[in-house]
C-alpha cells in the first residue's frame, strides 16, 4: 500500500504521531505546529493503513467550524465520503447520543434545546415565582451557578451547602429550575453533556455498545476540556479504547469558563505509559518571536514542557513601545498600521490585541478619526455594547424626557419591578393620546396602572429627575460617572461575579474616560453632554466593516486564539491590566495570564509590537502604570525599543534572585511592604510595592474592593492602620 499521500508532507514528530501504534497517545502540540494536520492524517492512517472502519472512529472538537474543516480535509485526503465518521463538538455529539437514547436518561424523544437567553428568562421567572427580590437574586448569577455545577457533574443532591444560606437558596433554585426543565422537556447546553455522561453511568449496556463501536477516540484542544467532558471521555475510552488526545497546556486560557488544564496531567495518571509526542516545530512565526514566547512561558511552574522552534529566519526584533498614555499608544499603533498599508500590505493582516474589552474604545476612536475601516472580532464596537447603550439611554433622558427609545430601554434596567405589561399599558395610552412615554407614565397611563406598577414607575421617574438635578453643575465626565453609579448599573453588574460582569463594569468605567477626553467640535454650540451623546450616536451608527472588507482587526487576547496575523500589536502591557489585577495575587491565575501572553505573542507571524503606557486613564482617573512583568521576562537580545521614552522615568521590574516570579523594591518614607492602609475612595488595602521619594513617590496598594492600584503619595492621602 502506498502511504506517501498520508505521511510524505509531515515532519518527523508529526509522522511519529500519525503512525503511532494503536495505544493511548498524548500529542503536545505547540502553537502553529500543525495539530489539525496531525488529527486529519491520523484518521486517514487508521482507515487506510490500519483498516479501521470510519464507523469505529469518533473525533471531538470544540467548534462547529473545526468539525467541518476536519471532515472536509479527511474526505479530501481519502478521496471518499466519510458519512459514518462521528466528527463533532462535545455538545453536538452529546445531542446526537441523547436523541438516540432519550428514554434511557429520562428525556422525552421530542426534548427541546434552550439557548442561554431562554435559560435566563426561565430562571428569572422562577426567581419571581419564589417571591425572591430580583435585585438580590440576579438571574444571570443564578444561571452561572447552575451551569458551573453541571460542568462539574453535580446535581442539586450532590452539593453540600453546610450553613451557607445563600448557597442553600442557589441549590433550591437549581432544583426548581431542573424540575421545570424536566417537566417541559427542555435541555440547556450544560445539561446535554451532563445527561450524556449520566447515560454511560445509568445504562452500562449502552456504554458497552459504544465502547465496542468507538475503538478510537480523537480529541482536539484537550487542554480546554472541563470536568464533565473529561469524565465523559474517560468513561467512554474505558480500559480498551485508544484515546488520541491533542492539546497544549501552554495555551490553556479558559479557566474562567470551566476549562481544566489539569486534565492533561490527569491523562498521564489514568493511562500509565501513555505515549507522549511533542510537536515543537512552528510553521507560523519567526525565531525571534518564538524565542521570546518560549522565554515568557518557561516562568510557569506547572507545564508539560516544550520549546518551539522554526526553520524560518530570525526575523525582525520584537518592538517595545513605552507610551506616555493610552492616547499616545493608540496614535503610535495607528501610525504603524498606516505605514504598513502604505507599503502595499493589507489592513486585514494587522491585528490589535488587548487584555480588557474596554481597551478597544481608544483604538476605535483613532481609527474612526483616520477613516480606517476596522472590525471588532467576536464582539461589538464600544458604543454598541449593551451596558454602554444602557448608560447612554439614562444620559439621553436627562437631556430629553421625551426620548421614548431611551425610556423604554432603561425603565426596568436594572430590574425595578416594571414588567412588560406595565410598559405596554404606558405605551398604549401614549399612542392613543399623542403623548411621550414619560408623559404617559406621569399620568399613570391615564390612571390604568395598579398601585404596585404606579409606585415602581414613579420611583423611576423620580430617579431620573434627581439625576438631572444632581449632575447639573458637574463636568461631563463627572455627570457620566454619577449617572452610571446612581442609576444602579455599576452595583447591578457587580453582582455578576463572572468574567462578563467584570467586563461590563470595565466598559462603563471606560465610558467615563471617554467623556473626560471628549473634545467637542469648536463650531458645535451644543452643551457638552448633548455634544457627547451626538458623538456616541455617530460612532455607533457608522457600523463595523463587513467580514469581507479589508479592515484592521481588533480583538481581546482570548478571542485571538487559533488566529494568526503578519503584524500584531499587543497593547496595555501593564501590571494590573496584563496580568490582570484579579490574578496578580493568585498563582494559578497568574500562570493563566502568562499563558495568555504566550498565546498573544504566537499569533504574530513576522512583526510583533508590545506597548505599555506610563499613565492610563481609567474611570476618569489618571493612573500611573508599571510595565508588565511579562516584558521583563523577554531577553533583551530579542527586542528593540522604539523611540525610547525619556519624558517620564519609569520603573522596571527586577527579578528577585530567589523567586523567579516575584519582584521587589526598597520601601522608603516610612511606608512598609505589607502595611495596611485606608484610602478615602478605595477603602482598605495592603501595600504591595513602593518606589521613589518625596512628592514623586508612588505606592502600589491592593484594595479589598477595588483591586491593585498605583497611587502618587502626595495625592493619595493614605491613612496608616
Amino acid at each position: 500500500m502506498d502511504v506517501t499521500p498520508i505521511i510524505d508532507t509531515l515532519n518527523d514528530a508529526q509522522r511519529e504521531a500519525v503512525t503511532a501504534p494503536q495505544e493511548p497517545v498524548l500529542v503536545i502540540a505547540g502553537a502553529g505546529s500543525g495539530k489539525t494536520r496531525v488529527l486529519v492524517h491520523r484518521i486517514a492512517w487508521l482507515v487506510e493503513v490500519e483498516g479501521i472502519s470510519p464507523h469505529g472512529i469518533m473525533a471531538v472538537t470544540f467548534t462547529n467550524k473545526a468539525s467541518a474543516e476536519m471532515r472536509g480535509r479527511v474526505e479530501q485526503l481519502l478521496d471518499m465520503p466519510v458519512a459514518n465518521l462521528w466528527v463533532g463538538t462535545f455538545h453536538g455529539l452529546a445531542h446526537r447520543l441523547l436523541r438516540r437514547h432519550a428514554e434511557d436518561v429520562g428525556l422525552p424523544k421530542t426534548f427541546q434545546i434552550i439557548d442561554s437567553q431562554d435559560q435566563k428568562r426561565l430562571i428569572r421567572r422562577l426567581i419571581k415565582d419564589s417571591g425572591l427580590d430580583e435585585s438580590t437574586w440576579v438571574a444571570r448569577e443564578v444561571q452561572y451557578f447552575i451551569n458551573k455545577q453541571k460542568d462539574e457533574g453535580r446535581r442539586p443532591d450532590h452539593i453540600d451547602v453546610g450553613k451557607d444560606h445563600t448557597r442553600a437558596m442557589l441549590v433550591r433554585l437549581y432544583r426548581s429550575y431542573q424540575e421545570n426543565c424536566d417537566q417541559n422537556g427542555l435541555v440547556d447546553f450544560a445539561e446535554l453533556l451532563l445527561r450524556a455522561h449520566e447515560l454511560w453511568l445509568k445504562r452500562p449496556e449502552v456504554l458497552a455498545h459504544y465502547q465496542r463501536r468507538f475503538g478510537h477516540i480523537l480529541v482536539d484542544e484537550f487542554q480546554d476540556t472541563n470536568s464533565v467532558q473529561f469524565a465523559w471521555l474517560r468513561v467512554l475510552a474505558g480500559d480498551s479504547g485508544v484515546l488520541f488526545a491533542v492539546g497544549d497546556d501552554d495555551q490553556s486560557i479558559y479557566r474562567w469558563r470551566g476549562a481544566k488544564v489539569e486534565n492533561m496531567y490527569q491523562l498521564k495518571k489514568d493511562f500509565p505509559g501513555i505515549r507522549e509526542i511533542k510537536l515543537e516545530q512552528n510553521y507560523r512565526s519567526t525565531s525571534n518571536i518564538l524565542n521570546a514566547a518560549n522565554a515568557i512561558i518557561t516562568n510557569n511552574s506547572e507545564r508539560l514542557g516544550k520549546n518551539l522552534w522554526t526553520e524560518d529566519n530570525e526575523g525582525e526584533p520584537i518592538k517595545l513601545y513605552n507610551a506616555y498614555n493610552e492616547r499616545d499608544e493608540a496614535e503610535f499603533v495607528i501610525a504603524r498600521i498606516q505605514d504598513w498599508v502604505n507599503q502595499g500590505n493589507l489592513r486585514a493582516d494587522a491585528a490589535i490585541l488587548y487584555r480588557s474589552n474596554a481597551q478597544s474604545r481608544t483604538f476605535e476612536e483613532y481609527l474612526f478619526k483616520k477613516q480606517i475601516p476596522y472590525r471588532v472580532y467576536g464582539g461589538l464596537r464600544f458604543f454598541e455594547r449593551a451596558e454602554i447603550k444602557d448608560a447612554l439611554a439614562y444620559l439621553r433622558l436627562l437631556e430629553n424626557r421625551a426620548d421614548d427609545t431611551s425610556f423604554e430601554r432603561v425603565v426596568n434596567v436594572p430590574t425595578r419591578g416594571i414588567g412588560a405589561r406595565t410598559v405596554d399599558e404606558i405605551r398604549d395610552y401614549a399612542r392613543a393620546n399623542a403623548l411621550s412615554l414619560w408623559e404617559s407614565a406621569m399620568s399613570n397611563a391615564g390612571g390604568q396602572l395598579n398601585a404596585r406598577a404606579t409606585g415602581a414607575t414613579h420611583k423611576f421617574l423620580a430617579l431620573v429627575e434627581e439625576l438631572a438635578q444632581e449632575t447639573e453643575s458637574l463636568t461631563l465626565h463627572e455627570q457620566v460617572d454619577h449617572v452610571i453609579e446612581r442609576s444602579g448599573l455599576i452595583p447591578h453588574f457587580k453582582k455578576d461575579r463572572s468574567e462578563q460582569g467584570e467586563t461590563r463594569i470595565e466598559n462603563l468605567e471606560e465610558l467615563v474616560s471617554a467623556a473626560q477626553t471628549f473634545e467637542p467640535d469648536e463650531q458645535d454650540e451644543l452643551p457638552p453632554l448633548a455634544a457627547f451623546l451626538s458623538h456616541a450616536a455617530l460612532e455607533a451608527g457608522e457600523g463595523q466593516a463587513d467580514k469581507w472588507e479589508d479592515c484592521v482587526q481588533l480583538m481581546t487576547l482570548h478571542s485571538a486564539k487559533g488566529l494568526e496575523f503578519p503584524l500584531v500589536f499587543m497593547a496595555g502591557m501593564e501590571e494590573g491590566l496584563f496580568p490582570h489585577k484579579r490574578s496578580i495575587n493568585d498563582p494559578g491565575g497568574l500562570e493563566e495570564e502568562r499563558r495568555l501572553c504566550y498565546v498573544g505573542a504566537t499569533r504574530a507571524m513576522s512583526q510583533l509590537y508590545l506597548s505599555h503606557a506610563d499613565q492610563r486613564r481609567m474611570h476618569g482617573t489618571d493612573n500611573f502604570a508599571q510595565a508588565s512583568r511579562f516584558l521583563a521576562e523577554i531577553p533583551p537580545k530579542y527586542t528593540e525599543e522604539v523611540r525610547p521614552n525619556i519624558r517620564v522615568q519609569r520603573p522596571v521590574y527586577q527579578k528577585n534572585t530567589t523567586h523567579s516570579n516575584t519582584y521587589t523594591v526598597t520601601p522608603t518614607d516610612g511606608i512598609q511592604l505589607g502595611q495596611r492602609v485606608r484610602h478615602g475612595k478605595f477603602g482598605e488595602g495592603t501595600v504591595l510595592n513602593y518606589e521613589g521619594s518625596g512628592s514623586h513617590a508612588r505606592v502600589q496598594v491592593n484594595f479589598e474592593a477595588e483591586g491593585t492600584k498605583w497611587l502618587v503619595m502626595s495625592y493619595a492621602k493614605l491613612e496608616l492602620m
